[in-house]
């Protein structure tokens, strides 16, 4: 796979975990505490795809590497987000730990991507 494949599938990977994080957002329940972590998890897991793209279309290779740096830390904020689901018991490990596991791998992904640009 070239970088091009490459870049297209990850942009499509993205966009998928965005919609699962939407997805895992509404099962939250209604509480004024929780609506304020549904904005937040759905931002940040949105955000991560959002800023591929932007990396994608980027005018410099000092740009592409800023905006995998967002991409970065939205993924790793999106985790953060998870965990305190989990640790508020809004929702059980098992329905969180594959998104998670995603969302690992993503960062990971962008981490990677990141250090390779020189």
């Amino acid at each position: 796979m070239d970088n091009r494949e490459f870049s297209k599938e990850l942009e499509k990977r993205t966009r998928k975990f965005g919609v699962r994080i939407i997805k895992l957002s509404t099962s939250l329940p209604n509480t004024p505490e929780s609506k304020v972590i549904k904005n937040q998890i759905t931002k940040s897991g949105t955000s991560i795809g959002a800023n591929y793209r932007e990396a994608n279309r980027s005018r410099s290779k000092a740009d592409f590497k800023n905006k995998v740096k967002i991409c970065e830390s939205e993924a790793s904020e999106t985790q953060y987000w998870l965990e305190i689901v989990v640790e508020a018991k809004w929702l059980p490990w098992q329905k969180i730990k594959s998104v998670y596991e995603e969302c690992s791998e993503l960062l990971a992904l962008f981490t990677s991507i990141r250090k390779k640009v020189k």
